[in-house]
């Protein structure tokens, strides 16, 4: 592993963001702070908009946008022309899922226990109306998705196979590229719902080995709110059809028809917001500058100490399952919902997440859990703010209410 960051080289980041001077932020795993280089590349485009026009400004701006797509290239080992610019992670999840062919009776899904709950209502809802299946691979002794039981549930019926990596309930990091391996000796097509993975993980698609990859810039890799990536394999894009185009993804030819993008901008719109999008490519940028090698060792690093001092704590219950941890620990306290945490945490200024069955339920349900508080840390956090949250836990701790 890469040696985590320096101590130096946190401060200063701390310092590019405005949001460390102003709370203590350990919902990393919801929405982290943006950058003041991020935050200055939206307004310069926003004040581009103002001075030149809307779509003068779009013009002036289109290397400086695109580069977003450049940049997630960069990161997932893709091929710009198999990135597409999208709203979010559901958004982009859900076009490509949209897409594929329509669904027969008989057809069967293949989910892990930890599926993100938007992605579940989306291949239910289809698979319902076509008669299709869906079905949970079994999870090994550690908690993670056991490749060998998807290896086991293989036939001829078997249309895709979905994987959150890392769930929004917990610690764990899912085998993806195990996953992956099954898939392709199958040539079955392979969704990964990278939400909480990218900016945190190095992520390789071809290592993974899926057709599609989603994610957010929202969370770890700290882009604007209403910003995602999506990445579809070259090899895969034919397979498929959008569920709705307009100019950008399928313009008219010279026959009046529609021709579909021969990249993954297919599954775009014309329609987005470019000053998210500059955001966006400073994030990138920053996070590539960073190395995500690195990234991934500091928050490792702290993560672990922080999941062992929660551990230590009396009346609370660490929930983080796996072999392999992420930077998001769970937990819940005797005698408190894990709402009513995350409110008494937030009256004395520390930001800490809570969830309930609807974000993971086949894990939720399969656990006995009812909901979970989170804590979830980045490249940014430190020492005094371990310590601010540990002292807030403990007193709620010793005064149940």
């Amino acid at each position: 592993m890469s040696a985590p960051l320096t101590a130096a080289t946190i401060q200063s980041l701390r310092e590019q963001t405005p949001g460390t001077q102003t709370c203590v932020h350990f919902n990393h795993a919801g929405s982290s702070l943006p950058s003041t280089g991020t935050l200055q590349a939206i307004q310069a485009h926003l004040q581009r908009e103002a001075t030149l026009g809307p779509m003068e400004a779009g013009v002036a701006s289109r290397a400086l946008t695109e580069n977003a797509r450049t940049l997630a290239a960069r990161l997932l080992n893709a091929q710009p022309d198999e990135i597409a610019l999208t709203s979010g992670n559901s958004a982009g999840w859900g076009a490509a899922f949209a897409a594929l062919a329509p669904w027969r009776p008989g057809d069967r899904i293949l989910v892990g226990r930890h599926e993100w709950g938007g992605n579940l209502a989306a291949m239910r809802l289809h698979a319902e109306r076509a008669g299709a299946v869906l079905e949970t691979i079994a999870s090994d002794a550690s908690g993670c998705v056991d490749p060998d039981a998807l290896a086991a549930m293989i036939d001829d019926r078997v249309r895709l196979i979905a994987l959150t990596w890392l769930p929004a309930n917990g610690g764990l990091i899912n085998p993806a590229a195990a996953i992956g391996r099954v898939a392709r000796q199958h040539g079955i097509p392979y969704f990964v719902d990278a939400a909480q993975a990218v900016g945190q993980l190095p992520v390789d698609v071809a290592q993974v080995g899926c057709d599609v990859l989603s994610t957010v810039g929202r969370k770890a890799l700290r882009g604007p709110r209403g910003t995602g990536l999506l990445y579809v394999r070259r090899g895969f894009l034919e397979q498929l059809t959008p569920a709705y185009v307009d100019t950008y993804s399928a313009p008219l030819g010279a026959d009046g028809r529609p021709v579909l993008r021969a990249d993954a901008g297919r599954l775009e719109s014309a329609e987005n917001s470019l000053a998210l999008r500059c955001g966006l490519a400073n994030a990138l940028q920053e996070a590539l500058a960073l190395g995500l090698p690195s990234i991934r060792a500091t928050v490792d690093a702290t993560a672990q100490r922080l999941r062992a001092e929660l551990a230590a704590i009396a009346g609370l219950t660490v929930l983080d399952q796996g072999r392999e941890k992420s930077s998001l620990i769970s937990f819940n306290l005797d005698g408190w919902a894990a709402p009513d945490v995350q409110r008494a945490m937030a009256a004395v200024g520390v930001t800490i997440g809570s969830n309930g069955v609807p974000y993971t339920p086949l894990d939720m349900q399969a656990r006995g859990l009812t909901q979970i508080a989170r804590v979830s840390v980045s490249p940014l956090t430190n020492d005094d703010e371990i310590d601010r949250l540990l002292d807030a836990l403990r007193q709620l701790a010793r005064s149940r209410p």
